[in-house]
C-alpha cells in the first residue's frame, strides 16, 4: 500500500467496504462512505498574505520551489490563487484529487510532498483533513494552484505532527495543485464500448451521475468471473493494492433486484482492494488492471461472492450470482 499523505487529520476517514447489502436501494446509505459532519464553529478569518515566494516550478502541476517565510507568519489563514483554474468549483465534502508540498515556514524545510510519488485523493471534510485545508480550498476551482499559510490552530494544534517534525507552534506553508473533484454526482467520464454479448448483463452508459440502468437476460449466469468496459477511460491501471473512490450498483443476476448502490445515496463509495479480497472476492479481482475513469460491468459467480453464506435478510441468496457496475472515479 503505498505510503499515507501526512497532511490528512488525526482520524482519517476509513474505508467503507460492501460488508452486508440489504434489501433495497436504502441499505447503501449506511455502507458507502459517509460526509463527516461540518463543524459548528464560525470559519477562520483568510487573509492574503504574507505568503512565501514561490522560486522555481511555477507551472500548474509542476513540483514547486518555495522560499523560507520571512518574519512573523499571520495568525490567521492566509490563502492566495496563484494560478485560477476553470474547471468546477470545490465545495466542503467533496473528494479532491491534488499535488501538494508542504513545509514549515520558519525553516524552510519541506516536510511532505506528493509530486514524486501519485497525487492525493482525500475528502475536503472534518476529520479527514486538517482544517486549514478545509477552509483554504472550499470555492477554489479544479485546475487551479492554491498557496496557502496555515497556523497551528488550523493544522496540528499545540501537539504538533512528530512523525513530520512539527512542532505545535510551526505555522505550515502549502501549494496546492487542485487537479480533479468529485461528489455524489461524478460519473466515470470514459467512451464507451460496444456491449455485444446478449447472453451477458447490458449496463447503461449514461454521464449524469444517475444510477446506470443493469439488464440481466434470462439466461443462464456465466461460471466464471466476467470483468467488461462499458466505459474506458484513459487514467491508469488499478493495481491490487490500492484502494478506489466509486459510484457502485448491484444487483442479483437471478432476481435482478438491487442490493446494495451508492447513487441516490448523496455518498461515495471508498474501498481497498485488497479488504475486499476478503469480503467479495470477484469485485477486487474485476477491478484490478482496470483504467480510472471506467465503467466496469462485473460478473461474480457464487464461488467468487457470498457463496453458500450471504449477508442475513436480504435479496442475496445461497448460489447468488452478483452484477455490479462501478464507476472508478479515482485511485487512491
Amino acid at each position: 500500500m503505498r505510503r499515507r499523505s501526512l497532511l490528512l487529520a488525526a482520524v482519517p476517514a476509513g474505508l467503507a467496504t460492501i460488508a452486508g447489502c440489504g434489501d433495497d436501494d436504502k441499505s447503501a446509505s449506511s455502507k458507502a462512505s459517509a460526509s463527516p459532519s461540518v463543524s459548528a464553529a464560525p470559519p477562520p478569518k483568510i487573509v492574503e498574505g504574507p505568503l512565501p515566494a514561490i522560486t522555481a516550478g511555477t507551472k500548474f502541476n509542476e513540483k514547486p520551489t518555495v522560499a523560507k517565510g520571512t518574519g512573523q507568519p499571520a495568525e490567521n489563514l492566509a490563502v492566495k490563487t496563484v494560478i485560477a483554474g476553470s474547471g468546477r468549483t470545490v465545495a466542503e465534502n467533496d473528494f479532491i484529487q491534488a499535488n501538494y508540498l508542504g513545509q514549515i515556514w520558519a525553516t524552510g524545510k519541506v516536510f511532505d510532498q506528493s509530486y514524486d510519488r501519485s497525487p492525493l485523493v482525500l475528502q475536503l471534510a472534518k476529520g479527514s483533513v486538517i482544517d486549514g485545508w478545509r477552509y483554504a480550498l472550499a470555492g477554489k476551482k479544479v485546475g487551479s494552484r492554491v498557496e496557502m499559510a496555515v497556523p497551528p490552530t488550523l493544522g496540528y494544534g499545540k501537539e504538533g505532527n512528530a512523525q513530520a517534525g512539527i512542532k505545535g507552534t510551526d505555522t505550515l506553508v502549502f501549494v496546492v495543485d487542485l487537479l480533479n473533484a468529485f461528489n455524489s454526482k461524478s460519473s466515470a467520464t470514459g467512451k464507451p464500448v460496444p456491449q455485444t454479448d446478449t447472453a451477458l448483463p447490458k449496463v447503461g452508459t449514461n454521464t449524469d451521475g444517475k444510477a446506470p440502468s443493469i439488464d440481466v437476460p434470462k439466461a443462464d449466469p456465466p461460471k466464471k468471473l466476467v470483468s467488461n468496459y462499458v466505459l474506458e477511460g484513459d487514467g491508469a491501471a488499478l493495481k491490487a493494492d490500492q484502494a478506489i473512490l466509486c459510484q457502485f450498483k448491484g444487483v442479483v443476476w437471478e432476481s435482478g433486484k438491487p442490493f446494495e448502490q451508492t447513487y441516490t445515496t448523496g455518498r461515495l463509495s471508498q474501498f481497498s482492494l485488497e479488504q475486499m479480497q476478503q469480503i467479495v472476492k470477484g469485485l477486487s479481482q474485476g477491478l484490478v488492471g482496470k483504467k480510472v475513469g471506467s465503467r466496469v460491468m462485473i460478473v461474480v459467480p457464487p464461488d467468487l461472492g457470498y457463496g453458500d453464506t450471504p449477508p442475513s435478510g436480504g435479496v442475496i441468496k445461497k448460489g447468488s450470482t452478483l452484477v455490479f457496475s462501478v464507476d472508478i472515479l479515482a485511485a487512491m
